[in-house]
């Protein structure tokens, strides 16, 4: 199903000029935490950019500009992460993951979507999941 925009307007999915990334990306992606310190320290460990780091708020940058901002929650539960990861090269980053003591669960294939992930727990307890890329082969 092809979607069309209205007159004057890009098709969706269509950039302008040319800058061919997607005219649109996540900004924020949010995990309380009753250990801000340590998930700091952790998302720093695995390959983010720290921008800041507060009593009750740090926040992390990752490809593409996404902020990841945690925030001190002290009744936060344990669960499955909000949101995955996305590494190039899924295999090297499990190794990284294993040599740094991270406990990486073993690699699952997921033929039916065309990729392959494993899971990490930080150290608020939270799940994430780590997936090989999707990318479609054009600059994002």
């Amino acid at each position: 199903m092809a979607l069309h925009a209205g007159p004057g307007m890009e098709s969706v999915g269509e950039t302008s000029g040319q800058d061919e990334r997607p005219a649109i990306a996540v900004a924020h992606v949010v995990l309380h935490t009753p250990r801000l310190a340590e998930s700091f320290t952790f998302m720093r460990t695995i390959g983010m950019r720290p921008i800041s780091d507060g009593p009750r708020v740090s926040i992390l940058e990752m490809r593409g500009g996404t902020h990841l901002i945690l925030m001190l929650d002290e009744s936060a539960t344990p669960r499955d992460a909000s949101f995955d990861l996305m590494v190039d090269d899924l295999h090297a980053t499990h190794r990284r993951f294993e040599a740094l003591g991270l406990a990486p669960s073993p690699i699952e294939a997921r033929p039916m979507v065309s990729h392959e992930l494993f899971t990490v727990r930080e150290p608020g307890g939270h799940t994430i999941t780590v997936y090989s890329s999707h990318v479609a082969g054009r600059p994002v």
